[in-house]
């Protein structure tokens, strides 16, 4: 059975992806075309290991509409030497490049024990002050501790984004409150994401950011298959009505937070 069509909503801005995972990778034109036919103006790509880091310039730099983030993934944390960092600091100061991350604290799947975590952390965040770059944070089951090790030296003059934030209302207002910006995926679309949905409602207009994470997190009424960019066009369908605002309004307001945040020049066109 065909997959559902998202709607078109001009000004999206797909905040997270992977679009060297198949499907995508398998025709990567086809599928930003339909990213575009749904409204998505621009992409940010994520490399977040040591392998898949330089390959994410390499893919975005033919695309003036593609942007990349760099850094080592909690999970690889055990692997966040000073040669691999010192790497990822070399990538992330590509003119394409717009953040630093994914990296952040995983404890739910702790493939790598904490305290490696908070090390990997720490050091990515130092790269991110060093470049004037935001930090793209993948936190899980660990914010209390993400948030100490953030709280642990002077904020970063550009903060960062909790991507694909699952946390607690109380969570959201903790990042909020530290001058983060929070990034909602297809999750918010679960029927048994009540919080999270809370959490979108609370968020303020302008500190809102809307993602993918595909090919994973397809939302409803695609979710179990995998994801792509232009289902980030549900997403925001849906925290519109969660929010009680005109979808095509939140498509603008958050691609427009997304321009500003990532420091991403006007869309062609635009």
């Amino acid at each position: 059975m065909p997959s559902p069509r998202p709607p078109r909503f001009p000004g999206l801005v797909d905040t997270h992806c992977h679009l060297d995972y198949a499907p995508m990778s398998d025709d990567l034109g086809a599928t930003l075309q339909r990213a575009a036919d749904a409204g998505v103006e621009q992409m940010i790509h994520i490399g977040c290991s040591r392998v898949s880091a330089p390959r994410a310039v390499a893919l975005v730099a033919p695309y003036a509409h593609l942007f990349a983030a760099v850094g080592i993934h909690p999970h690889d944390a055990s692997e966040a030497d000073d040669a691999a960092l010192a790497e990822i600091a070399v990538l992330a100061a590509d003119a394409k490049v717009v953040a630093v991350g994914e990296t952040g604290l995983d404890y739910h799947y702790n493939r790598s024990p904490p305290e490696a975590q908070k090390r990997s952390l720490a050091a990515q965040r130092e790269i991110a002050r060093e470049l004037g770059k935001p930090l793209v944070l993948h936190i899980r089951d660990a914010h209390a501790d993400a948030l100490a090790v953030l709280d642990d030296a002077p904020p970063l003059p550009r903060r960062g984004v909790v991507h694909c934030f699952t946390g607690t209302p109380a969570e959201a207002e903790q990042w909020l409150a530290r001058g983060y910006l929070l990034s909602f995926s297809g999750i918010a679309t679960f029927p048994q994401a009540d919080g999270l949905r809370e959490a979108a409602r609370l968020c303020p207009a302008d500190r809102i950011l809307l993602e993918t994470d595909a090919p994973y997190l397809a939302p409803v009424p695609v979710r179990g298959r995998k994801n792509e960019p232009a289902n980030v066009a549900f997403t925001c369908a849906h925290l519109a009505g969660v929010r009680g605002d005109d979808p095509a309004v939140l498509a603008v307001q958050a691609g427009a937070n997304a321009r500003a945040f990532f420091r991403l020049p006007a869309p062609a066109g635009a």
